[in-house]
């Protein structure tokens, strides 16, 4: 490795994974930090980044001098302090990646209470109908609705959460009682668009045998506003339930499924102690989010 200003540049590309993102952070012109980038680079003789219109990713490599330079920061952090970190606050900048039910109704809340007791530490939430790629560094965390088999990751599940089948007020006012699960074959049915479901724990209406879907979406967010206007019948989390008022549950006696989040790491930040500390408030506050939620659909 050349210095630490080397580092200081490579982190803030990796971080903001744009060269124009990177030169705001560190008040340098795009075109030198790429030309910084380059040399290192060349320096190493190593491909740290794969470049595209979308931005810079980073390579296995680049992911793995990443971890190497975050522990390099924390220790040029203390360095410049002269004592030891406090162990009671948290700083830096973490990035977490969510399906769009969890990153909707459950981080804004969680995160707004950790951020409030770690005024220092900067937050960002990817809210992404799909699974995340922690190989390349898409976040420092990921939240799923299923454990990965594969790779080198850190896997711990968070809670288990419910779904009903639910329809808004005005809805069922309109339109025939609903009594058994066969009365639902008569009744527009609201979901996901079929050949966007990433995963198969997300398929609920195959679960229950239903058919085509009338209106869908490849958000949950959606589809609990598309409820909430009347469209039809569809499987919602019960704690989305208190942000969609006049939506109630359908057949909550004979319909309910469960399903779980798991928190997925890298492997190599086990002995981050930013990060895992981190990953323990935000398990426990999610946990604790969604009883409370629960409790109150």
């Amino acid at each position: 490795m050349q210095n630490w200003d080397d580092l200081r540049l490579f982190l803030a590309v990796a971080r903001e994974q744009s060269l124009s993102g990177a030169g705001k952070v560190l008040l340098l012109d795009p075109a030198t930090l790429g030309r910084r980038v380059a040399r290192l680079e060349a320096a190493l003789d190593t491909v740290l980044f794969v470049k595209s219109p979308q931005g810079y990713t980073l390579t296995d490599a680049g992911a793995q001098l990443l971890e190497r330079a975050e522990t390099a920061e924390q220790a040029m952090r203390l360095a410049v302090s002269g004592v030891v970190a406090p162990t009671d606050t948290l700083s830096g900048l973490i990035r977490i990646g969510a399906p769009d039910g969890c990153a909707n109704f459950l981080l804004p809340q969680v995160c707004a209470e950790i951020g409030a007791a770690h005024p220092d530490l900067e937050i960002q939430v990817v809210a992404l109908p799909r699974v995340f790629n922690l190989s390349r560094r898409e976040a420092d965390m990921a939240i799923a609705v299923s454990a990965p088999t594969a790779g080198q990751l850190l896997v711990q599940k968070i809670t288990d959460y419910h779904l009903h089948l639910a329809a808004s007020d005005s809805y069922l006012a309109s339109h025939p009682p609903i009594e058994s699960t066969a009365d639902l074959h008569g009744h527009r049915l609201v979901g996901y668009i079929p050949d966007m479901i990433f995963d198969r724990e997300l398929d609920y209406l195959a679960d229950l045998g239903l058919g085509r879907v009338a209106l869908s979406s490849n958000s949950v967010a959606v589809q609990a506003q598309m409820l909430r206007q009347g469209a039809g019948i569809g499987v919602v989390h019960d704690f989305s339930l208190p942000f969609v008022p006049g939506v109630r549950r359908v057949l909550p006696g004979l319909v309910r499924l469960q399903r779980a989040f798991y928190l997925i790491r890298h492997q190599g930040d086990q002995q981050n102690l930013r990060l895992r500390r981190f990953a323990e408030m935000l398990t426990a506050a999610i946990r604790a989010e969604v009883i409370r939620l629960e409790a109150k659909a």
